[in-house]
This record gives structure tokens, C-alpha cells and sequence, in this order.
């Protein structure tokens, strides 16, 4: 097997998950749409690059190189560096952090301890303490068509889009089409995933399985793999 890919949980509040991979050799996968932000490490050759990467909103074919060891958090939806604003990383636009000497991450002027994939929470945890990630809790809200009575529609949206990257009604059509196809890789039936997921016919399903994961409703029911990564 190529690629090697665990999954868990992420232990905090601002964290989603708590991902690794590894690959034995060079193993093509699409990488799927998500709408939430992710910190990336990379380590080849005993080196590190750290990674910022916003959301996706289309399917990217990528290659697993061999020997590659990767790690990552996850973040809750509307968690992001201000620093590093999730529309200027979006679509693989990733924000490649400086390291130095000694396995350290040059951050804010600062320099930080690269971490493992067993203490990435610390990691996060000095971020949130240093003011360096933060999290907007009217996203939520936002999201559901609630906001404060003082704040408009426009000035909601722009908020939203700050925080995520992306408008709330792109999140909405990427959330959409994960469930889909979640539901079709466990081996629904095509005709019952359009019902169940409010799609109106099996067109545009598959229309938006080819932008989502980058194959068609029938191939990720075969087991295509895909990651959303």
C-alpha cells in the first residue's frame, strides 16, 4: 500500500482532527473539496516545510511522493491565523512557513518548536495563547442565517468570508457534496443519495461529484480512492 493515512481526533476545541501519512511509494489520490482551514508539516529526507492551507473548492489530483511523511491539524470552521488570511490560501494557495536550524519554525518574529504528531495540540495551544490563531464564534451563527440585529447581511457575508475563506453559500454546496459522497463510497445507492442529499436529479449529482472528488458517482461507489485531505 502507497499511502498510509490515520486519522483521530483533535482533542481541542479549536481543532477538527489530528492527521498523518506516510507513503512506501509514489501513490497517486484526489484530494477533495473541504472548507476549513488546515496546518501542514512535511518531512523528506530528514527536512521540514511547514505548511498554511485554506480551503478547497475543487478536486486536485496530487501524488504522495515515496518516502514522505506528512501530519496535520485540521481546524474547527472559522479557526485561522490573521496573519495569514484563508482566502489567500485557498485552492492549494499554501503559505509555506520559514524553518530553521535545530527543527524550529520561524513564526511572527518568533521562533517555535517544530512539533510531532503526538503533541501538535501544545503546538496550537501557544498559537491561540500568543493571539496568532483565532476563532470567530459569529461563524457558526452565520452559517445557520442568524447574525447579531445590529450587523447586515453584507457586513456578515465579508465576515464570513474573512474567517473561512470562502462565501457561506460555497460552504454550503462543498458540505453538500462530502455527505454525498461519503454516503456512496459506504455503497448507497446513487438514486437514494440524490434523494437523501437534495439534489435534484442524478446530472447534477454526478456534476458535483466530478468537482468535489474528481470522479463519478459510480467510481467512488467502486471504492475510487479519494482524500479530503
Amino acid at each position: 500500500m502507497g499511502l498510509v493515512f490515520e486519522d483521530g481526533g483533535g482533542g481541542l476545541p479549536l481543532v477538527r482532527r489530528v492527521w498523518s501519512a506516510s507513503c512506501d511509494g509514489a501513490t497517486g489520490f484526489t484530494s477533495a473539496v473541504k472548507g476549513t482551514s488546515m496546518i501542514a508539516f512535511a518531512r523528506f529526507g530528514g527536512r521540514w516545510t511547514v505548511h498554511l492551507r485554506g480551503p478547497e473548492t475543487r478536486a486536485t489530483e496530487l501524488t504522495c511522493p515515496e518516502g514522505w511523511e506528512f501530519f496535520g491539524v485540521e481546524l474547527r470552521l472559522g479557526a485561522y491565523l490573521p496573519l495569514f488570511p484563508p482566502s489567500g490560501l485557498a485552492d492549494l494557495h499554501d503559505a509555506l512557513l520559514p524553518t530553521l536550524a535545530g527543527d524550529r519554525i520561524l513564526l511572527d518574529n518568533r521562533d517555535w518548536e517544530m512539533p510531532t504528531a503526538q503533541n501538535v495540540d501544545v503546538f496550537v495551544e501557544r498559537l491561540v495563547r500568543a493571539g496568532l490563531l483565532f476563532f470567530d464564534p459569529l461563524v457558526d451563527e452565520i452559517r445557520h442565517g442568524e447574525r447579531p440585529r445590529a450587523m447586515s447581511e453584507r457586513t456578515a457575508q465579508i465576515r464570513f468570508r474573512q474567517a473561512v475563506g470562502i462565501s457561506c453559500r460555497k460552504l454550503v454546496s462543498i458540505e453538500q457534496a462530502q455527505g454525498a459522497a461519503r454516503l456512496l463510497a459506504a455503497g448507497e445507492a446513487i438514486a437514494d443519495v440524490v434523494d437523501g442529499c437534495g439534489y435534484y436529479d442524478q446530472p447534477q449529482l454526478a456534476r458535483a461529484m466530478r468537482w468535489a472528488t474528481g470522479h463519478t458517482p459510480g467510481e467512488l461507489r467502486s471504492g475510487v480512492p479519494f482524500l479530503a485531505l
